[in-house]
């Protein structure tokens, strides 16, 4: 599956249009977690644990999409977006939505 932020993808030709597809998780913080992130806030630093959670939201994220996109008969997913929300206090949406479309050589 090709992903991309643009609206075209460069050599190929848009062949067919499926629409919006998009992919979703709601992620909580962790006790542990969030401890470690303030002991991070007195000596300065990466909060990894944090970093770790948003990377494995995007992948969930774009694997849902991805997944929503070839049910269509998708091969690539153009104009690629992120979004995040806060759903409760603790809790945060994030949001991947783009273009499903088929694409060939040019």
């Amino acid at each position: 599956m090709i992903l991309t932020n643009i609206d075209t993808v460069p050599n190929m030709r848009i062949v067919e249009h499926y629409g919006l597809v998009s992919g979703s998780t709601v992620r909580a913080k962790h006790i542990g977690r969030d401890i470690m992130a303030g002991l991070k806030n007195i000596v300065g630093g990466e909060l990894k644990g944090y970093t770790e959670l948003l990377n494995d939201s995007r992948k969930d994220a774009i694997n849902r999409m991805v997944a929503q996109a070839k049910a269509l008969g998708a091969n690539a997913i153009i104009n690629v977006r992120f979004a995040t929300s806060a759903v409760a206090p603790g809790a945060a949406e994030l949001y991947v939505y783009g273009t499903a479309v088929r694409v060939e050589s040019e």
